[in-house]
Protein backbone atom coordinates (compact mmCIF):
# COMPACT_ATOMS: atom_id res chain seq x y z
CA UNK A 1 0.00 0.00 0.00
CA UNK A 2 2.67 2.47 1.11
CA UNK A 3 4.81 1.70 -2.27
CA UNK A 4 1.65 2.32 -4.89
CA UNK A 5 1.03 5.32 -2.92
CA UNK A 6 4.40 6.50 -3.37
CA UNK A 7 4.15 5.23 -7.01
CA UNK A 8 1.20 8.00 -7.48
CA UNK A 9 2.62 10.65 -6.23
CA UNK A 10 5.64 10.22 -8.54
CA UNK A 11 3.39 10.10 -11.38
CA UNK A 12 2.21 12.99 -10.14
CA UNK A 13 4.95 15.23 -9.84
CA UNK A 14 6.00 13.48 -13.35
CA UNK A 15 2.83 15.74 -14.81
CA UNK A 16 3.43 18.36 -13.19
CA UNK A 17 1.58 18.75 -9.37
CA UNK A 18 2.30 18.98 -6.55
CA UNK A 19 1.78 16.14 -4.64
CA UNK A 20 1.68 17.24 -1.29
CA UNK A 21 -1.71 19.28 -2.81
CA UNK A 22 -3.10 17.18 -4.48
CA UNK A 23 -5.95 15.20 -2.49
CA UNK A 24 -6.00 11.48 -2.32
CA UNK A 25 -9.19 9.94 -1.84
CA UNK A 26 -9.05 6.18 -1.55
CA UNK A 27 -12.39 4.05 -3.13
CA UNK A 28 -12.72 1.44 -1.12
CA UNK A 29 -15.67 0.11 -3.46
CA UNK A 30 -16.15 -3.65 -2.62
CA UNK A 31 -12.58 -3.99 -0.55
CA UNK A 32 -13.91 -3.62 2.72
CA UNK A 33 -12.53 -1.84 6.08
CA UNK A 34 -9.05 -3.83 5.69
CA UNK A 35 -8.60 -1.27 2.44
CA UNK A 36 -9.90 1.37 4.47
CA UNK A 37 -7.46 0.56 7.71
CA UNK A 38 -4.37 0.09 4.91
CA UNK A 39 -5.01 3.57 3.51
CA UNK A 40 -4.73 5.44 7.01
CA UNK A 41 -2.06 3.53 8.07
CA UNK A 42 -0.27 4.68 4.63
CA UNK A 43 -1.16 8.38 5.44
CA UNK A 44 -4.61 9.26 3.91
CA UNK A 45 -7.49 10.18 5.61
CA UNK A 46 -10.10 10.90 3.09
CA UNK A 47 -12.28 7.92 1.83
CA UNK A 48 -14.83 6.89 -0.96
CA UNK A 49 -17.58 4.50 -1.27
CA UNK A 50 -20.03 4.54 -4.60
CA UNK A 51 -22.66 2.54 -3.24
CA UNK A 52 -24.71 3.76 0.44
CA UNK A 53 -24.99 0.82 2.13
CA UNK A 54 -21.25 -0.13 1.86
CA UNK A 55 -20.95 3.51 2.95
CA UNK A 56 -22.86 3.46 5.75
CA UNK A 57 -21.69 -0.64 6.94
CA UNK A 58 -17.99 0.53 6.06
CA UNK A 59 -17.85 3.94 8.68
CA UNK A 60 -19.56 1.96 10.96
CA UNK A 61 -16.51 -0.98 10.94
CA UNK A 62 -13.74 1.85 10.73
CA UNK A 63 -15.38 4.36 13.51
CA UNK A 64 -12.65 4.52 15.16
CA UNK A 65 -10.28 5.65 12.48
CA UNK A 66 -10.14 9.81 11.55
CA UNK A 67 -11.18 9.36 8.19
CA UNK A 68 -13.52 11.84 5.96
CA UNK A 69 -15.84 10.48 3.72
CA UNK A 70 -16.88 11.00 0.02
CA UNK A 71 -19.74 9.99 -1.25
CA UNK A 72 -19.06 8.88 -4.67
CA UNK A 73 -21.77 7.35 -6.61
CA UNK A 74 -25.31 8.14 -8.19
CA UNK A 75 -27.83 9.70 -5.61
CA UNK A 76 -31.20 7.99 -5.91
CA UNK A 77 -33.84 10.81 -4.23
CA UNK A 78 -35.21 7.90 -1.66
CA UNK A 79 -31.55 7.25 -0.60
CA UNK A 80 -30.36 10.88 0.34
CA UNK A 81 -31.40 10.84 3.38
CA UNK A 82 -28.92 7.86 4.32
CA UNK A 83 -26.18 9.13 2.32
CA UNK A 84 -26.29 12.86 4.07
CA UNK A 85 -26.08 10.31 8.03
CA UNK A 86 -22.95 8.89 6.41
CA UNK A 87 -21.16 10.92 4.37
CA UNK A 88 -18.96 13.49 5.81
CA UNK A 89 -19.10 15.17 1.80
CA UNK A 90 -21.50 14.55 -1.32
CA UNK A 91 -19.48 14.40 -4.72
CA UNK A 92 -22.21 13.71 -7.19
CA UNK A 93 -24.61 16.14 -6.60
CA UNK A 94 -26.75 16.41 -10.48
CA UNK A 95 -29.82 17.30 -10.55
CA UNK A 96 -32.17 20.33 -8.72
CA UNK A 97 -34.49 17.44 -6.89
CA UNK A 98 -31.39 15.95 -5.50
CA UNK A 99 -30.45 19.65 -4.12
CA UNK A 100 -33.78 20.31 -2.69
CA UNK A 101 -33.75 16.86 -0.57
CA UNK A 102 -30.20 17.24 0.20
CA UNK A 103 -30.63 20.26 1.80
CA UNK A 104 -33.96 18.89 3.66
CA UNK A 105 -32.21 16.52 5.11
CA UNK A 106 -28.57 18.02 5.97
CA UNK A 107 -28.58 22.06 5.54
CA UNK A 108 -25.19 23.12 4.58
CA UNK A 109 -23.69 19.29 3.43
CA UNK A 110 -20.25 20.15 1.36
CA UNK A 111 -20.83 19.15 -2.14
CA UNK A 112 -19.09 18.83 -5.23
CA UNK A 113 -21.71 19.77 -8.67
CA UNK A 114 -20.92 16.28 -10.98
CA UNK A 115 -20.06 17.61 -14.19
CA UNK A 116 -21.08 14.89 -17.40
CA UNK A 117 -19.34 15.52 -20.69
CA UNK A 118 -20.35 12.07 -22.65
CA UNK A 119 -24.08 13.06 -22.67
CA UNK A 120 -24.83 9.55 -22.86
CA UNK A 121 -27.99 8.59 -20.84
CA UNK A 122 -25.83 5.61 -18.68
CA UNK A 123 -23.48 8.61 -17.33
CA UNK A 124 -24.50 10.62 -14.38
CA UNK A 125 -24.13 14.54 -13.76
CA UNK A 126 -25.32 17.46 -15.27
CA UNK A 127 -24.55 18.71 -18.51
CA UNK A 128 -21.98 21.80 -18.85
CA UNK A 129 -24.66 23.79 -19.72
CA UNK A 130 -27.06 23.43 -16.69
CA UNK A 131 -23.74 23.73 -14.50
CA UNK A 132 -23.68 27.26 -13.54
CA UNK A 133 -27.72 27.06 -12.71
CA UNK A 134 -26.98 24.59 -10.29
CA UNK A 135 -24.52 25.48 -8.36
CA UNK A 136 -26.15 28.53 -7.89
CA UNK A 137 -29.17 26.69 -6.92
CA UNK A 138 -27.28 24.32 -4.68
CA UNK A 139 -26.23 27.79 -3.03
CA UNK A 140 -29.27 29.31 -2.47
CA UNK A 141 -30.33 26.21 -0.81
CA UNK A 142 -27.60 26.48 1.40
CA UNK A 143 -25.60 23.83 0.85
CA UNK A 144 -21.63 24.70 0.70
CA UNK A 145 -20.38 23.85 -2.71
CA UNK A 146 -16.76 23.32 -2.72
CA UNK A 147 -15.97 22.22 -6.37
CA UNK A 148 -16.86 20.39 -9.37
CA UNK A 149 -16.11 16.73 -10.33
CA UNK A 150 -15.88 14.74 -13.09
CA UNK A 151 -15.39 11.26 -14.44
CA UNK A 152 -13.60 11.22 -17.86
CA UNK A 153 -14.42 9.23 -20.72
CA UNK A 154 -11.93 6.35 -21.18
CA UNK A 155 -9.89 7.31 -24.28
CA UNK A 156 -6.78 10.03 -23.57
CA UNK A 157 -8.05 12.24 -25.93
CA UNK A 158 -11.75 12.58 -24.29
CA UNK A 159 -9.99 12.69 -20.64
CA UNK A 160 -8.11 16.11 -21.37
CA UNK A 161 -10.81 17.49 -23.27
CA UNK A 162 -13.30 16.74 -19.80
CA UNK A 163 -10.49 18.13 -17.08
CA UNK A 164 -9.99 21.38 -19.16
CA UNK A 165 -13.67 21.99 -19.40
CA UNK A 166 -14.03 20.85 -15.73
CA UNK A 167 -11.12 23.42 -14.73
CA UNK A 168 -12.20 26.06 -17.15
CA UNK A 169 -15.68 25.71 -15.17
CA UNK A 170 -14.92 25.70 -11.77
CA UNK A 171 -12.71 28.46 -12.51
CA UNK A 172 -15.54 30.52 -14.05
CA UNK A 173 -17.57 29.62 -11.17
CA UNK A 174 -15.07 30.67 -8.15
CA UNK A 175 -14.99 26.91 -7.00
CA UNK A 176 -11.24 25.79 -5.47
CA UNK A 177 -12.07 22.09 -5.66
CA UNK A 178 -12.00 20.12 -8.65
CA UNK A 179 -11.87 16.57 -8.24
CA UNK A 180 -10.37 15.29 -11.65
CA UNK A 181 -8.33 11.85 -12.26
CA UNK A 182 -8.54 8.35 -11.52
CA UNK A 183 -6.64 5.39 -11.67
CA UNK A 184 -5.81 5.12 -15.40
CA UNK A 185 -6.18 8.93 -16.15
CA UNK A 186 -4.51 10.86 -12.97
CA UNK A 187 -1.61 12.15 -15.20
CA UNK A 188 -4.08 14.19 -17.38
CA UNK A 189 -5.99 15.55 -14.82
CA UNK A 190 -2.61 16.71 -12.99
CA UNK A 191 -1.86 18.45 -15.95
CA UNK A 192 -5.30 19.90 -15.81
CA UNK A 193 -4.66 21.34 -11.95
CA UNK A 194 -6.90 18.71 -10.60
CA UNK A 195 -6.79 19.09 -6.53
CA UNK A 196 -7.69 15.76 -5.89
CA UNK A 197 -7.78 12.02 -7.78
CA UNK A 198 -10.54 9.47 -6.84
CA UNK A 199 -7.90 6.17 -6.86
CA UNK A 200 -8.84 2.70 -6.38
CA UNK A 201 -6.51 0.06 -8.18
CA UNK A 202 -3.68 2.37 -8.33
CA UNK A 203 -3.90 2.06 -4.23
CA UNK A 204 -5.15 -1.47 -3.50
CA UNK A 205 -4.58 -3.54 -7.00
CA UNK A 206 -7.44 -5.41 -9.29
CA UNK A 207 -10.48 -5.87 -7.67
CA UNK A 208 -10.74 -9.31 -6.64
CA UNK A 209 -7.77 -10.17 -7.91
CA UNK A 210 -4.78 -11.37 -5.55
CA UNK A 211 -3.12 -8.08 -5.80
CA UNK A 212 -6.61 -6.46 -3.58
CA UNK A 213 -7.36 -6.33 -0.52
CA UNK A 214 -10.60 -8.32 1.02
Amino acid sequence: MRARLEAVRARMAEWGSDPDRVRVVAVTKTFGPTAVRAAVAAGLSHCGENYVEELCATRAATSDLAVTWHYLGALQTNKIARVAACADLVASLSRDREVERLARARPGAPVYVQLDVTGRPERHGAPEAGVPALVARARDAGLEVRGLMVVAPADPAGARAAFATTARLADALGLVERSMGMSDDLEWACRAGTTEVRLGRALFGPRGGAGGLA
